[in-house]
């Protein structure tokens, strides 16, 4: 398949091309859908073709115009992993993306291909409790600080004064939405800074941001200007809660980067998760605008209840707000994660996850099944207490992921969950 129609020359949309670009089934004996390629080897049509492949895969020489590289080894390449990452950067509007183990696996790789010794990272905060850790107690150990700029819509504006007091900064790392925040930060104002911070140092400083609570159906945030954007694709993308998988997607220049790092890494997600990655994302819209749409429902009726003290959603975010601004200048849609406080702290939010009968009690997120559990004992458990109330992550806080059930029997349990 094609990316572009032939008449009328119109680019084909992402929920058109996740169906079959990248793909031709002449290579496949005419199967529809791609085969998976369990394999972990690649046989040569001749020892020259062997010795052109290997040139391009360690960088000997550059490709030519339109040459495609062939198949090696899958830690290098599989076909099922290059049709999957040719729709990601498709939905994304980049270049070039890559697919990894985990999206774990992703942040660690990214960062060990692109930074070194020396080098700072400012990040906003609250983030994932893995990234967060990977940050605090693993980069360090190779001389990279990370310093966490608290999100808020003076992001950007306090990035840039430490990026200035400090020096030395190479990336600008967001999760946006927050985790399990929901609080917004302005891609394209730090990816403006980003640019910025290169002009004055002399040398790139990247613009990361992981998508995975929005994207890539209600935020693009290449769109707004920064170089990388990470997946954990475990949870929407893969969304059957059935594959533990990570993606970036970016610029050729950067990407090629870090593939050369994953090749040596093994950080490669598996041909079999490749092929189970494109049957999610045939279904990745679908999915999300349903699990949105039951989203808000639940989100209303939240802030309605007199022993919810706060709801972190944003369409619940102040009409006219600086925040609110940023969340419809960026993002297409609300997504499904909610996060809410209740009264009575961590007894009662306990009490209240034991008591749901629909909602699992599971960490994760973006499956079609719903899910609720506790940030600060759980998925945030890592980060200090005085650190995780200071953004809002209280012990009355619990973290909603909400699926595709029928919005009725989840509006019931969780009004069940709630009254008891």
């Amino acid at each position: 398949m094609k990316k572009k129609h032939s008449r009328g020359d119109h680019e084909f949309n992402p929920e058109t091309l996740a169906l079959g670009y990248g793909y031709d089934p002449a290579l496949s004996e005419g199967a529809v859908k791609p085969p998976v390629f369990l394999t972990s080897t690649f046989q040569f049509d001749s020892a020259q073709h062997g010795k052109e492949f290997f040139e391009i895969a360690y960088g000997l020489r550059e490709k030519e115009p339109g040459e495609v590289p062939g198949l090696i080894y899958s830690r290098l390449n599989n076909p099922n992993l290059q049709i999957f990452e040719q729709r990601m950067a498709a939905w994304d509007r980049t270049e070039a993306a890559a697919a990894f183990a985990s999206g774990m696996a992703a942040i660690s790789t990214t960062c060990l291909a692109l930074l070194r010794p020396g080098d700072k990272v400012l990040t906003s905060a609250p983030i994932y409790g893995g990234t967060h850790f990977l940050f605090e107690h693993i980069l360090p150990r190779y001389g990279i600080e990370a310093i966490q700029v608290p999100t808020s819509v003076n992001t950007p504006t306090l990035m840039g004064q430490l990026a200035r007091e400090l020096g030395g900064v190479r990336m600008l790392f967001l999760e946006t939405p927050a985790n399990p925040s929901n609080a917004m930060v302005d891609i394209a104002a730090v990816s403006a800074l980003a640019r910025q911070l290169s002009k004055e140092s002399g040398e790139k400083v990247i613009t990361a941001v992981d998508n995975t609570f929005l994207g890539p159906v209600f935020q693009r945030p290449a769109a707004c200007g920064a170089d990388l954007i990470i997946y954990s694709a475990t949870k929407f993308i893969g969304g059957h809660s059935d594959l533990i998988a990570g993606v970036v997607t970016g610029s050729e220049a950067l990407m090629k980067e870090i593939l050369t790092f994953r090749t040596i890494l093994g950080t490669m997600a598996a041909p079999f998760t490749g092929w189970m990655l494109l049957r999610s994302l045939e279904t990745l819209s679908i999915r999300m605008r349903r699990q949105s749409k039951n989203a808000q429902a639940l989100a209303k009726l939240l802030a309605a209840q007199p022993q919810v003290r706060r709801v972190n959603y944003p369409t619940l975010l102040p009409e006219g707000s600086q925040e609110r601004a940023i969340y419809e200048a960026q993002c297409t849609g609300p997504g499904s994660l909610i996060s809410f406080e209740i009264e009575g702290g961590e007894a009662a939010a306990f009490a209240m996850l034991d008591r749901f009968e629909v909602f699992r009690l599971a960490v994760s997120l973006g499956g079609t099944e719903s899910l609720v559990e506790h940030p600060m004992t759980m998925t945030h458990a890592d980060v200090p207490p005085e650190q995780l109330e200071a953004i809002g992550v209280t012990p009355g806080l619990i973290r909603m992921s909400v699926g595709i059930e029928h919005l009725s029997d989840l509006q019931r349990d969780l009004l069940h969950a709630l009254e008891g």
